[in-house]
Order: structure tokens, then sequence, then C-alpha cells
């Protein structure tokens, strides 16, 4: 049985007084064997939020990274200096990295790879948007977007990645996909992983849910077949986040 993640993203929220009050509040309120949890925060509170969480059960995690391990790249962190300040997990192709920085699926699948090579563990993200769910292109689109971000990878290599369906028109908005409709896509990039893969990684192969989860929606997102958690946004930015966590009790 695939054991359930839920990944909070905190994007570029909370500063590092707020951060820390907040960390305290819910370390203590998140105690699960059953889930893994991770925290993806601002680079500037890694050492801060890995500090306070050391003792607890949630691990912290990076929002992007760059394709190389060193080099002119101002701005940049490599999965190197992840790796090297304990990171274990790190976000890759967030729809609003796509979307705002014009990140393309070439460069996702190069950042994966890199994070494959330094021992961390990629959540992918790949979605569409309103206007092609619309037009019924939803299929096409995560077909593509999973065919380039798991290129040059081998049946191994997707086991030790995490896949994150996240509907843009789902990110931010309160509107939530139904159960039903993130199921079928869940299913659909399990069954894609199958068809390259085999049992084996489609069977063992993480697959998240993302778009305005919140406490109310979490059990009946995180219970779907094909569903194993969730990347939360906002949500993971209040106090209800360990309900989110301990959608079951």
């Amino acid at each position: 049985m695939r054991k359930k993640m839920v990944a909070g993203n905190w994007k570029m929220n909370l500063s590092s007084t707020i951060a820390e009050k907040f960390t305290r509040e819910i370390k203590d309120k998140i105690d699960t064997d059953a889930v893994d949890v991770v925290m993806c925060v601002p680079f500037v509170h890694f050492n801060m939020i890995s500090e306070i969480l050391k003792d607890t059960k949630i691990k912290v995690g990076a929002q992007n990274m760059h394709y190389a391990d060193e080099g002119a790249y101002t701005g940049e962190i490599s999965g190197r200096m992840l790796a090297a300040m304990g990171v274990k997990h790190v976000i890759i192709g967030h729809s609003e990295r796509r979307e705002y920085f014009r990140e393309t699926d070439t460069e996702v699948n190069l950042k994966a790879l890199k994070a494959l090579q330094n021992n961390l563990t990629p959540i992918i993200c790949i979605g569409e948007t309103s206007k092609q769910r619309k037009s019924g292109r939803t299929f096409n689109i995560i077909r593509k977007q999973l065919a380039f971000a798991i290129d040059e990878m081998s049946a191994e290599d997707i086991t030790k990645v995490v896949i994150a369906y996240e509907p843009i028109w789902a990110i931010g908005t309160g509107e939530t996909a139904t159960s039903e409709q993130a199921e079928e896509v869940c299913a659909l990039i399990r069954k894609q992983i199958n068809t390259r893969f085999g049992n084996w990684s489609s069977d063992n192969v993480r697959i998240l849910y993302g778009g305005s989860v919140t406490e109310e929606n979490a059990k009946e997102l995180f219970t779907m077949p094909n569903i194993d958690g969730g990347l939360v946004g906002g949500a993971s930015l209040k106090p209800s986040f360990e309900n989110v966590v301990h959608y079951d009790r």
C-alpha cells in the first residue's frame, strides 16, 4: 500500500517571525506515521524551520531548484545545495513557475533528473487550464506534460518521484475539482506510467492532488483509489493544516 503524503507549499508567504510562530504552534499537532508530511518553505527559512522541526515527523522541502549543480545563475539554488542542507523534497514545475517564469516542459525534466541525481524527491506538477479543460484537451495536456517530465527516467527512478496533478483552474481560486474529476486524471497518470514502466512502478509511484485542498474536502479526495495525498497551498498556512494531514480521524 502506498503511504499517503501531504506537502504544504508556502509559496512566497510568511515573514521569518510569523513563520517561526506558526511552525512552533503546529509542529506538535502533527504526529502520524500514516502520512509523510513535508513543508515546502521559502529558501530563506530553511535553517530556522529545519531546526524547529528536527525532532518531529515533518520534513522540510523546497519550492524550486535549478538544473545545474553550480554556475553563473544569479538568484538560483541548486539541488546540490539543497541536499547539503538536508532537504529531501523539492517541488518541480509548479504551474506558477510555468506561467510567471516561463518554465518549459524540457526545463521541468532537467530539474527532475537533477533532483534524482542529488537524492532529492521531486514533486512534479502537471495540470491543465480552465480553457483546456472546457475544450476537452485535459487528457492530451496531461499525457504530454507527464511524458516530458519523466523522459530518460528508469522504472526505479519513477518510484522515487511524486507526481502532483494540479488543475490550474483550481489553484487558489476556491474552486476544487470534484473527487471524481481528480480521480479520473490521477488514474490516467498511473495508467500512463504503467504503460511505460510496468505494474510495479505504477503501483508504487505516489500521485497527489493539488488545487484548493482544505480540511473539508481532504478526506474525500485522499481516499480515492489513485490519489495518494495532496499538495496543499493556502491551507498549509493555517492551523487547520493539521486537519488536512489527519484527514482520517
